[in-house]
């Protein structure tokens, strides 16, 4: 399962690729929501991992791109917030996103929301 990782900070995407590769995923990295979308149009990812807080284009606008580009619009998307707020969850379902979680990342936690998504109902 080949995964998209939308992420600015190093630490995070050093962490959380690590990992997820262990876990038996692919992890491919955009570091910007505006490349998250190329990216996403490219390599058209089984799942996305969206950073809300991005450069050039937040999580939130670049979750709405991918969600009505006709070639993407089926690729499930996690949110991923550092700083949740009350309502972030909701604005973040409401941008198209299929879940969300909190950074920092528990992994068992995101794995389950990862098996929850993948297209085929299960596994890794």
């Amino acid at each position: 399962m080949k995964i998209l990782y939308v992420e600015d900070n190093e630490d995070n995407i050093y962490m959380l690729r690590s990992r997820l590769t262990r876990a038996g995923f692919t992890v491919v990295i955009a570091t910007d929501g505006e490349q998250g979308v190329a990216v996403a149009a490219s390599e058209k990812p089984d799942l996305v991992l969206m950073d809300l807080s991005l450069p050039v284009l937040d999580g939130w606008e670049a979750t709405r791109r991918i969600k009505t580009a006709p070639e993407t619009s089926r690729i499930p998307i996690i949110a991923l917030s550092a700083h949740a707020m009350p309502g972030d969850a909701e604005k973040a379902l409401a941008a198209g996103c299929d879940d969300f979680d909190t950074k920092p990342v528990e992994l068992p936690r995101l794995l389950a929301k990862i098996r929850a998504l993948k297209p085929d109902g299960g596994g890794s």
